[in-house]
């Protein structure tokens, strides 16, 4: 259940059989759970809550919360064990040792029990997910993408010592910056020049 492609001869004996059905498992569960709790949010909304309560870092958070990555090293092979360190500590790794998890579990315990601990492991995620509240970068994407216009990003400088670095991005629709914004990582950055250029396209429209 907790085994790496790198540790067997035949791939099909890795957990990543298992990961694929707790995908499915985990995106099922989900989805009812916040068609329960919101019975009036749309399909977009639906699907983009959804979205970020199965994300990469949520998994990887209920991993941890779970001991999995412990799990993880503990189940490695000797000549494998260095490696596992290193690879426990990757939020790929953690959140595929999730999705295996609840690919095990179904499979071992059925269909109740798996979605009412997986539902339990993701609660932090689930209560966290608000209709509406979606991130600037995809709502500058599904803006532009309403009058057929491609977003781009482009980073602008890097300022600071490495350990407190800034980043400056600007945000670009066809071509065209937008906005401009910055923050402590790539991705601050970017959803900060997302929202200046959702105001200015805005502006625009009045």
């Amino acid at each position: 259940m907790l085994t790496h492609r790198s540790w067997v001869r035949e791939r099909a004996d890795s957990y990543e059989r298992l990961e694929l059905l707790g995908d499915s498992v985990l995106q099922l569960a989900v989805t009812m759970e916040l068609m329960r709790r919101f019975p009036v949010a749309s399909e977009g909304d639906l699907a983009w809550m959804r979205q970020g309560v199965v994300s990469g870092a949520s998994c990887a958070d209920a991993a941890r919360r779970a001991r999995l990555p412990e799990a993880f090293r503990e189940n490695a092979p000797t000549s494998s064990r260095a490696s596992s360190a290193a690879m426990s500590t990757k939020l790929n790794i953690q959140a595929a040792l999730a999705e295996a998890v609840i690919g095990a579990a179904w499979l071992d315990l059925g269909q109740e029990r798996t979605i009412r601990a997986a539902l339990a492991a993701f609660a932090p995620a689930l209560d966290a997910a608000t209709p509406g509240a979606r991130d600037a970068k995809t709502s500058l994407q599904e803006l532009a993408a309403r009058t057929k216009r491609a977003v781009s990003y482009r980073l602008d400088a890097e300022v600071g010592p490495a350990h407190s670095r800034i980043f400056r991005m600007s945000a670009l629709v066809d071509g065209a910056v937008m906005g401009a914004g910055e923050g402590a990582s790539k991705q601050a950055a970017e959803q900060a020049a997302a929202l200046a250029a959702i105001r200015e396209l805005d502006a625009r429209q009045d």
